[in-house]
């Protein structure tokens, strides 16, 4: 099992975290998605799957929900 952590931003209410689990969740592997809500701030998402997720793919699911994976070290 991999666990892996990703910044969202844009994210202000529950619709936002079930649209962001829904397409994470769509990727091959994943068995969870747990979303820390920052309304108005960056928000934690945590990815548990069978095998460490490509960033590429994870920003991927994430832009497709509508919000964007702020960089690590980022301010936002």
């Amino acid at each position: 099992m991999s666990t892996q952590t990703v910044g969202v931003a844009g994210m202000t209410c529950q619709h936002c975290v079930h649209s962001v689990k829904e397409e994470i969740g769509e990727l091959a592997g994943v068995t969870d998605v747990q979303v820390e809500l920052n309304n108005g701030g960056t928000s934690q998402v945590t990815i548990t799957a069978a095998e460490p997720l490509d960033a590429d793919a994870i920003a991927a699911a994430v832009t497709e929900a509508g919000y964007a994976v702020v960089p690590p070290n980022s301010l936002l």
